[in-house]
């Protein structure tokens, strides 16, 4: 994705402290503006460095709220949403203030422990309820949302810890953004809103540096999963994947229901087909339309196994300096490949 190259072309951002426009304040005296977006339960965070040598700064307060949207001159910023300051230092000489802040809507509470069973419940309606206690809007995948749980236990688990679980279950991206709870399969590409996503075409020339990795640690051909009828001792199990026993991933937790299992085993063998392959890359010019769970498209490499395969963001940094420069640096996982693509409608039972 090439952006005018034009001489004109210049990062640019708007700032806000608590609503109140601090940009023109901010942008003579920033030296660094770091944005890192993460796609799992991490907060997304926001690093300032400010010029203070002359002292005319004053130090903004933890839990002020930071707003920022970055991008170029000339064109439409991209909003990266909002901070809540939680560490401040104040370093020298020269002297500097730093400021580093986490996602304004990974609240506190998500970190405290809890103690709760959920029975016969859907995802969409667990999501909903903890979405309520945190004063969150959920954002639910459809089909995710209808799927019902048996039984769950949440023991001495915060909620945040609990949903990241359930995700990893299901496949499934968890995280708090603008206010909203998102709980949506990896790889949907639609944003909070159920917009779409459009990819990113990225070529070798965009770049400084990158590196792609491949690797077979968890190259399984199928995953099996073990599950309990209602009454029954005897134990039942689904395999995902290859027609035979070898190379099968077991997994060690045992499910309420077949459904269960078999949801759990197919998000596990999706998660080992998409780790096969991973690309770090250092944009030299910064695409503030990156984002995680953005589709990405590489091109330039003249290695069908960089070339031909589709790309999946999975967290990327912003970074602007005094230099005039704004870059990026993400770090993609494989989409999907033709090998998972047959698993998926191929699962069989077992005893």
């Amino acid at each position: 994705m090439n952006q005018d190259s034009s001489p004109l072309l210049a990062p640019d951002f708007t700032i806000t402290l608590d609503g109140r426009d601090l940009t023109s304040v901010i942008d003579p005296r920033m030296m660094r503006l770091s944005v890192r977006e993460c796609r799992a339960d991490e907060a997304d965070t926001l690093d300032l460095v400010l010029d203070d040598s002359d002292g005319g700064l004053e130090i903004p307060k933890r839990g002020a709220v930071l707003a920022v949207a970055i991008g170029w001159s000339g064109q439409a910023l991209v909003d990266k949403g909002s901070f809540t300051v939680n560490e401040v230092e104040h370093a020298g000489t020269p002297d500097t203030i730093t400021v580093r802040a986490r996602s304004a809507s990974m609240t506190k509470g998500m970190g405290e422990r809890q103690e709760k069973s959920w029975h016969n419940q859907t995802i969409g309606e667990i999501v909903q309820t903890i979405a309520g206690r945190h004063k969150l809007t959920p954002k639910v995948g459809d089909d995710l949302g209808k799927f019902k749980i048996p039984h769950i236990d949440q023991t001495h688990e915060s909620d945040m810890s609990f949903l990241t679980r359930l995700a990893r279950r299901f496949d499934a991206v968890m995280t708090v953004k603008e206010g909203n709870l998102l709980f949506l399969p990896i790889g949907t590409g639609a944003t909070m809103s159920g917009q779409e996503i459009p990819a990113i075409a990225l070529t070798r020339q965009d770049g400084d540096r990158h590196r792609f990795h491949i690797s077979e640690r968890e190259n399984y051909s199928a995953v099996r999963a073990y599950w309990y009828s209602n009454g029954e001792k005897k134990r039942h199990s689904v395999i995902v994947g290859g027609e035979d026993n070898h190379n099968v991933k077991v997994l060690p937790e045992k499910y309420a229901s077949e459904a269960e299992a078999e949801a759990a085993a197919t998000a596990e063998l999706e998660r080992t087909k998409r780790s096969q392959a991973t690309f770090n890359y250092t944009m030299a010019i910064g695409v503030p339309q990156l984002r995680p769970e953005a589709p990405v498209t590489l091109s330039g490499w003249s290695k069908p196994e960089i070339d031909d395969e589709d790309w999946l963001v999975q967290q990327v940094t912003h970074t602007l300096d005094d230099s005039g420069g704004y870059t990026c640096d993400m770090e993609l996982e494989i989409l999907d490949d033709p090998i998972t693509k047959r698993h998926r409608s191929n699962f069989r039972k077992g005893g």
